[in-house]
């Protein structure tokens, strides 16, 4: 008896998802410890020799001693974008620490905080990771939790006055995250940036 060709087509396991090899497992390294050299080098706010060396060290120790899942980097470096990524950081880097402090020495002055959850767009470990990591360096925003299977980022923000606040936080992150992908994102997850919410539904 014949079956049903788009039935059986259904009923049949999906492949598997292709092996990274020992060179592109090399790369994502790479990758990942020039991120943890760079987030080092932040952290401490001088690019020296000394600094660098350190960043090297403690980001393969981070690298053997703690092992992560394999993220894989199926993006494109875009040398433009990139430009565009780290200025825009270096501007809101300033801008952000100029507000901190005037909010921290306006004299009587309690600020609210809130804890926002912004689904993101491209919901690969890297979007999410990258994202984060840009997000949380930035003086008064916070990254609280990470749902990876949904793709949110739950993020604390300092000095909210108002519901344009929340708006214009959330607006922030997804700004960060559109300048991110355009930088190293493939150009499936580009086009991803420009998804409706019921469009992200149905294009996980």
């Amino acid at each position: 008896m014949t079956g049903d060709p788009g039935r059986a087509a259904a009923d049949e396991p999906a492949a598997d998802p292709p092996a990274v090899g020992r060179g592109g497992r090399r790369r994502d390294q790479a990758v990942a410890l020039g991120w943890l050299v760079a987030a080092w080098l932040l952290l401490w706010g001088d690019v020296s020799w000394a600094n660098l060396l350190t960043g090297l060290v403690v980001g393969a120790a981070v690298l053997f001693f703690f092992p992560l899942p394999p993220v894989t980097f199926g993006g494109r470096l875009r040398p433009g974008p990139l430009l565009v990524l780290a200025g825009t950081f270096a501007g809101e880097l300033v801008s952000a620490s100029v507000h901190v402090a005037a909010v921290a020495l306006r004299p009587g002055y309690r600020p609210r905080g809130a804890i926002i959850a912004v689904p993101l767009r491209v919901r690969t470990d890297l979007n999410l990771a990258l994202t984060a990591e840009v997000i949380s360096l930035v003086p008064g925003t916070l990254i609280l939790d990470i749902d990876r299977t949904r793709g949110v980022l739950y993020v604390h923000v300092l000095d909210v006055r108002g519901p344009e606040d929340l708006a214009g936080s959330r607006d922030r992150v997804l700004a960060v995250e559109r300048r991110i992908v355009r930088a190293v994102g493939s150009p499936t997850e580009v086009r991803q940036l420009d998804l409706e919410p019921v469009e992200r539904r149905n294009h996980p």
